[in-house]
């Protein structure tokens, strides 16, 4: 990683399947599973699990990229975040026909699940409405600061 420039975080977000984001950023937002969270410039240390929801990363030119997650973990070190996650898809990849029969198909699983196998069904349906959510620019409505 070269030098970043002053201010700036170094933000990583690796799926198990690609190396999804890597950029400097001035602002990270993420769906703590006790809450959402934003990490700025020089952060304490953290470990945090996230929850299904949008990940919003402010890179250091302005730009604001909003990404589909289904969870994981996120470490903040030194102006360094780095987040692990199950998925992370950018706003700009979700194919909105797709997330709408994926949605479509949970509904139809949660209306004859029950049991143990519930939480699953719960889970594919918030899953596939984050991924619509994202993708249709619903997420958050504040500008980027700068």
């Amino acid at each position: 990683m070269a030098s970043q420039m002053p201010g700036t975080l170094f933000v990583e977000i690796v799926a198990p399947d690609k190396h999804v984001f890597s950029s400097e950023a001035t602002r990270f937002a993420a769906p703590g599973v006790n809450g959402s969270f934003e990490v700025l410039y020089n952060h304490a240390p953290l470990m945090a699990a996230t929850d299904i929801g949008p990940v919003v990363v402010t890179t250091a030119s302005g730009e604001r990229v909003t990404f589909a997650s289904s969870g994981g973990f996120v470490q903040v070190l030194g102006n360094r975040v780095i987040m692990l996650s199950e998925t992370a898809e950018p706003s700009s990849e979700i194919d909105v026909e797709r997330a709408r029969k994926a949605e479509e198909r949970a509904i139809a699983n949660l209306a004859t699940t029950s049991g143990e196998d519930r939480k699953d069904a719960e889970d594919a349906l918030e899953r596939a409405r984050n991924r619509l959510r994202v993708a249709m620019g619903q997420v958050g409505s504040q500008p980027a600061h700068e």
